[in-house]
């Protein structure tokens, strides 16, 4: 059964990175969003890879929704040519919200921030608080170590099978999007204090 991705959660960098290659895999992809009529969850930002996937969705006649803390706001790093912009409290409420707000999620090159992002999201899906497709956008083998790292944790048996094979990686945003809308959830556990979304 095939996932409805009407929008999609992307994480990335708040810079542009040291491969060009990073910036130009960001236009491709918010380019494909708009075509695919894909509305763009994203952290609100007009600065890095962040600025570069959401003018290309808007560039394309898409739709984008921002999300953001006060205080990154405040420094003036809010994109204000956004379809929706939602300032909010914490980084924990922002997490929620563009949880809440996406049928997918994907990580494109970046940071701590984009590791620890889209890592939470994917222990959720682990937990069954979520039965939404989360993958890396793996652009020029930026996520092959970590990767290599999560079947590391495999062998050690410190990371189940079923876990690792709930993980998509794609090289290409058109390869990601397929593999998304393809995504059949296998839920091992239940957190039944948060539920099911």
């Amino acid at each position: 059964m095939s996932q409805s991705i009407r929008r999609l959660c992307v994480f990335c960098g708040s810079s542009h990175g040291a491969d060009p290659a990073f910036a130009e895999v960001a236009r491709s992809f918010g380019s494909l969003l708009a075509r695919e009529r894909i509305t763009l969850v994203y952290g609100g930002g007009n600065v890095g890879l962040m600025g570069v996937i959401a003018d290309a969705v808007l560039a394309g006649g898409g739709q984008v929704v921002g999300v953001i803390p006060h205080g990154l706001e405040q420094k003036e790093l809010a994109h204000r040519g956004l379809t929706e912009l939602h300032v909010v409290d914490s980084m924990h409420e922002r997490k929620a919200m563009m949880a809440d707000l996406s049928d997918g999620f994907v990580a494109m090159p970046g940071g701590l921030g984009t590791f620890e992002e889209i890592l939470e999201i994917i222990t959720w899906a682990q937990l069954g608080i979520h039965r939404k497709p989360c993958g890396f956008l793996s652009v020029r083998g930026y996520y092959d170590k970590l990767m290599g790292f999560l079947d590391y944790a495999v062998e050690q048996k410190l990371f189940k099978p079923e876990h690792r094979a709930m993980i998509l990686v794609e090289a290409e945003p058109e390869a990601m999007l397929r593999s998304a809308r393809g995504y059949e959830a296998t839920v091992v556990e239940t957190w039944i204090g948060r539920g099911e979304r």
